[in-house]
């Protein structure tokens, strides 16, 4: 999912928490969840709900910060991942990319 500028609250579990990201599915939200709470954010999610209140197949994602920003955590490079290295915009969005190709020669 791409990084969003936009901040939403929401509740998840009973506690008001900052959406990372909804409309996930479920491999989704483990990688997410694995990656915050390795850096250190309380992870709450829970299956999403249409408008008539039915369960969908899909998740919300949040952490109990309500401060915190996912895109501006990205790209102020405050996230870690498990080996060390900082998360990359790629790397959030589960992209293969190769880190040795400049920029303006990655495919679009």
């Amino acid at each position: 999912m791409a990084l969003k500028g936009k901040h939403n609250v929401a509740e998840i579990d009973g506690v008001r928490c900052t959406v990372v990201e909804s409309g996930i599915p479920g491999e989704r939200v483990d990688f997410l969840s694995e990656l915050l709470t390795y850096n250190g954010f309380e992870v709450k999610s829970e299956q999403g709900k249409d408008k008539e209140g039915n369960v969908l197949e899909t998740y919300i994602t949040g952490v109990t910060d309500i401060l915190f920003n996912p895109m501006i955590a990205v790209y102020e490079q405050k996230l870690f991942r498990t080996d060390g290295k900082v998360v990359t915009a790629a790397y959030w969005e589960q992209k293969n990319a190769d880190t040795g190709i400049p920029y303006w020669q990655v495919p679009r």
